[in-house]
């Protein structure tokens, strides 16, 4: 439906270059593994829970097996050959019935590994690759189930989907609050994370209630969640999807989770850990393809995370920048076999609105994504950068935000919120900022079909002024390289060097006997799309 022409020749040059861009952190992902990709192989296994609790008994205190496992195997043998040949040979040579006393004996440190050879070597790959694909057997499960009750129940009425944050750091205050949103509205229900819990290098137990500034995401968080969506989608007659965050230094493990419990939507974004939480490129990169590929079998939508660049960065000056985060995304997706239904490319309406022709400029923007990205379902952002804590002012633009996306036909529509960026806002603010945008789109939702910018006028040239810079950043990028670009401040204008920042001893070459069945499962299927 977007009516903005772009060139084609400037458009597949794009795209080369990206992937030439790209091709090298491919190739290092490839030749690496990291701690978490090992514990989300553990998990895939079925191996669940943590340490005895001791002490006052706080979730975020008892250590995972599967985090007990992995060092366990590093500390004696190493990770070079992964995680599944010593542990599934022990297994085999009778050292424990099972993964979970495995386990135990791993916490009385009475555990001990080795890594296999010939006959043994390909036992131990057989029934390892046996015991993760009975995990990934229950993400397909999943998928089946979703498409069953989309299929039942019906997607919303119309696009964009309204997607709204609910979180309150206590699973069991989210899940009311969650379904009240969806019967005002909401399509997707996202559950935004506790602060800091990216940087943990382990996944939370249970179902929690001390989260700050957001929730914990646990497997059985996710499970209560998507339940508690389920009875609301058959009450409204409609599905509700739920969104949470594979990022972070537990990528690999999260989306292995949101896997196994249906989630639909998962923040993930090839550059943002790197670039917002200061977590090391290498590690970021070999967990972000593993987590892709469970997220293309599960049949997730990812959303990116391009909107960050422009609150440390100008919104105008460095849009192209967004243009190339969003075809490295693309590109790094496709890799891991994700399909452009599942894309979410983020971008944002976050230009000064004191600046001249704004709402001009913001729609060039969108309308660019738009066509640059026919098929994917984009995420549009509402402004934050520039809330003031006039909350009528701030109502305003997120009207005019609403207004924009309906105009350039976005997929996924990001409720703002007046209060935004002042406080937590209270469920009369979501209220009424879900009211603005049933309004817009009942109003104006049908613009799309009408509005074309004329060739040659502000908007057009605008777009093609962005795409044009967007090239010129590629052809620099493909020639010094992904890694040394966002080691001189390309993105955000924050500058990340590729041998510093948190995770980087996670990092581990990989040797020649290296064997992950979950790899070898969901390559296989890439292979075969």
């Amino acid at each position: 439906m977007n009516r903005l022409e772009l060139d084609p020749g400037l458009v597949a040059r794009a795209r080369a270059l990206a992937g030439r861009a790209a091709e090298p952190v491919v190739d290092l992902a490839r030749r690496h593994t990291t701690v978490s990709v090992e514990r989300a192989v553990l998990r895939l296994a079925g191996l669940t829970g943590t340490d005895p609790v001791t002490g006052d008994g706080v979730v975020t205190d008892r250590v995972p097996w599967v985090n007990r496992v992995v060092d366990a195997v590093r500390e004696q043998v190493g990770l070079e050959s992964g995680v599944a040949l010593p542990v599934w040979h022990a297994l085999a040579a009778g050292s424990a019935p099972d993964l979970p006393a495995l386990a135990e004996q791993v916490g009385a440190g009475t555990a001990r590994f080795t890594v296999p050879t010939g006959a043994d070597a390909e036992r131990a790959r057989d029934a390892a690759r046996a015991a993760v694909a009975t995990g990934i057997a229950r993400i397909d499960v999943n998928r089946r189930r979703r498409e069953e009750l989309v299929a039942t129940l019906g997607d919303p009425p119309r696009r964009p989907w309204i997607y709204l944050i609910v979180a309150t750091g206590d699973i069991h205050e989210d899940i009311p609050q969650a379904q009240a949103a969806a019967r005002a509205g909401a399509d997707v229900i996202a559950v935004i994370r506790s602060t800091g819990q990216s940087l943990l290098d382990y996944v939370p137990e249970g179902a929690t209630r001390t989260g700050y500034a957001g929730t914990y995401a646990t497997q059985e968080n996710f499970r209560l969640m998507r339940a508690a969506l389920d009875d609301v989608g058959t009450e409204l007659g409609r599905y509700v999807r739920l969104t949470n965050y594979a990022s972070g230094l537990c990528m690999p493990e999260i989306a292995v989770l949101a896997g196994l419990e249906r989630l639909d939507m998962m923040l993930n974004d090839a550059m943002y850990g790197i670039l917002f939480r200061d977590i090391n490129p290498q590690r970021t990169f070999v967990d972000q393809r593993f987590s892709r590929m469970v997220h293309a079998r599960a049949g997730i939508i990812i959303n990116t995370g391009e909107d960050n660049y422009l609150t440390t960065a100008d919104a105008v000056d460095e849009a192209h920048t967004v243009t190339v985060s969003q075809l490295l995304n693309e590109t790094l997706a496709h890799e891991a076999g994700l399909e452009d239904w599942q894309l979410g490319l983020g971008h944002a309406f976050e230009i000064d609105p004191d600046r001249r022709e704004s709402f001009r400029l913001e729609l060039a923007h969108a309308m660019l994504a738009r066509a640059l990205f026919p098929d994917t379902p984009l995420k549009w952002m509402p402004p934050t950068k520039h809330m003031t804590g006039d909350v009528f002012r701030g109502y305003l633009l997120d009207g005019f935000f609403n207004l924009a996306g309906a105009l350039t036909g976005q997929g996924i529509l990001l409720v703002g919120m007046m209060t935004e960026a002042v406080v937590t806002p209270w469920l009369s603010d979501r209220d009424l900022a879900l009211r603005n945008v049933r309004y817009v789109l009942d109003a104006a939702g049908g613009l799309v079909e009408d509005f074309a910018p004329p060739k040659g006028g502000f908007i057009d040239r605008r777009a093609h002024t962005v795409l044009t810079e967007a090239v010129q950043l590629l052809e620099r990028i493909a020639g010094e390289g992904l890694l040394e670009a966002i080691a001189d401040g390309t993105f955000g204008i924050t500058k990340r060097p590729p041998d510093r920042g948190k995770g980087l001893d996670g990092v581990v070459r990989l040797a020649p006997d290296a064997y992950n069945p979950a790899l070898e499962l969901l390559e296989r299927e890439v292979a075969r799309a």
